[in-house]
């Protein structure tokens, strides 16, 4: 894959990151050189994430964005994420990178995909009999993060204090959810980071997976990003479970992220 399309994929997972963080009430995001850090100030760890800023050569860079990332998040109460990803470390430091992240505290966690796509391919089945509603209020928030907390398998009260911020769905954001007879079932999320759409929050409850339901909305909420900012370049960060329907959909990989977690100070 090319240097461009895996930094085109460090930028946009920092972009949307930054959207999350501002638009939590106590959010934060702090850019220094060494770290970039988007913080929810929540309890689901993974909304509070640092990211390195470009590729590191040695280790004592690398230690240093870590041991940045820890003093931050030691201030705080919550836990927190670090992502990286093995294409912007030396051949060298590879191996060395998850006992470096270890020796502060932190374990091994979510592994995901980078992909891109320049337009998507043509649907290969008829969309399900889905009713497809825009987020723009309580229900819809609410219905967002419940969603993808039942798929992430954090409490619903986690998943709301994070997720269900108005904020959040504001001008760079459109968002749809999915009802099978006025229940929700499927949700997506574009945001609009560098005039590239982001794809996030894709969540699909397991009892309505393997329908089409999570192309359904995600397409429908593409073109939304299509017809309101004239993107169509697309880019998200795939689950192994999620990774074949993108792939269908006509993404493809850029480079995999490797995400490790922090417990709250004093554990």
């Amino acid at each position: 894959m090319s240097a461009s399309e895996i930094d085109e994929s460090h930028a946009q997972f920092r972009g949307a990151w930054r959207l999350f963080a501002l638009g939590s009430p106590q959010g934060e995001v702090v850019e220094r050189r060494e770290v970039f850090i988007a913080a929810g100030h929540v309890t689901w760890p993974l909304m509070n994430a640092a990211f390195l800023n470009a590729p590191v050569e040695r280790e004592q860079d690398l230690a240093r964005s870590i041991e940045s990332a820890a003093r931050y998040f030691a201030q705080g109460r919550h836990g927190w994420s670090f992502a990286y990803s093995e294409d912007w470390l030396s051949p060298a430091l590879r191996p060395r990178a998850a006992s470096l992240l270890q020796a502060h505290g932190l374990s091994p966690g979510m592994s995901i995909m980078g992909m891109a796509a320049e337009r998507l391919q043509t649907p290969v089945r008829p969309p399900p009999p889905l009713d497809l509603l825009r987020v723009k209020d309580t229900w819809g928030y609410n219905a967002v993060a419940d969603i993808n907390a039942t798929c992430y398998d954090v409490p619903r009260e986690v998943g709301r204090e994070a997720l269900a911020s108005p904020d959040i769905y504001g001008p760079a954001c459109r968002a749809l959810v999915g009802c099978l007879e006025d229940k929700p079932v499927t949700t997506t999320s574009v945001l609009k980071v560098d005039d590239i759409a982001y794809v996030a929050l894709v969540a699909t409850l397991p009892e309505h997976r393997r329908t089409g339901a999570a192309e359904s909305v995600m397409r429908q909420a593409l073109m939304a990003a299509k017809q309101d900012w004239g993107l169509e370049r697309a880019v998200l960060h795939a689950t192994a479970a999620g990774r074949p329907v993108y792939q269908r959909m006509g993404f493809h990989d850029v480079t995999p992220f490797q995400l490790f977690f922090s417990p709250p100070p004093g554990g």
